[in-house]
């Protein structure tokens, strides 16, 4: 079995994501393009020098308030949600707390049959195991594609979050804790179902990410 990775790139400028881009598809089954650290008048210009390459892309536009780099406010970042789902991305990840506010925004992304990764962090701890089966269960609603992650302060951390691949039916899940403590984890989600896993280029773009070379020897590993 090829397990898959996703590159998670968070370049600055539309050229240096196509150029970076280039060597990740090379690299990697799937890319994450962190838009949200571009200037918001950027982001249009990316898209299109991206487009032909959707078909294999996680388009991210995370806020501030989620651990992202968005410096516009949310009005401006959920009309550009609109604009990168016309371009029917492979996925476009979207908070769940940005949908659970955004009822209208949850019902045009639905209308337009956009490939929707609802993802939930926490950049502290790792809630009890009832919270995050409560939260799969929510988030399910919006998405068959869920992507829940926590921070690991102890092993038992990140045993808690790959606990919830036991729940059946969740094929499209990507769960799994950051930090060190979480690192392993990262890899071990593969083996229990999960799509795929996010990797870097070299630089961890999140806390505990292997590199792409990384995990493709360690899980090649015989």
């Amino acid at each position: 079995m090829k397990y898959k990775t996703c590159v998670s790139i968070a370049e600055k400028t539309p050229n240096k994501i196509k150029q970076t881009l280039k060597i990740a598809l090379k690299k990697s089954d799937f890319v994450e393009v962190r838009l949200d650290f571009l200037k918001i008048e950027q982001i249009p210009e990316s898209l299109e020098l991206i487009k032909k390459d959707l078909s294999r892309i996680v388009c991210t536009l995370r806020p501030k308030t989620e651990g992202g780099k968005f410096s516009g406010n949310e009005k401006e970042r959920i009309a550009i949600l609109k604009l990168i789902a016309e371009y029917n991305p492979f996925l476009l990840d979207v908070e769940y707390n940005t949908l659970r506010k955004n009822s209208g925004l949850a019902k045009y992304l639905k209308s337009t049959k956009t490939k929707l990764l609802v993802s939930w962090h926490d950049f502290k701890k790792t809630p009890k195991s009832s919270e995050l089966k409560k939260r799969i269960d929510q988030m399910y609603k919006f998405s068959k594609h869920v992507k829940i992650v926590s921070t690991a302060n102890s092993t038992d951390d990140a045993t808690r979050m790959l606990e919830l691949y036991s729940k059946k039916g969740k094929n499209n899940l990507i769960s799994f804790a950051m930090g060190d403590m979480g690192r392993i984890s990262r890899i071990l989600c593969l083996y229990l179902g999960s799509p795929y896993t996010y990797v870097s280029l070299g630089k961890a773009v999140a806390p505990g990410q292997f590199s792409v070379d990384e995990v493709k020897k360690i899980t090649n590993l015989k």
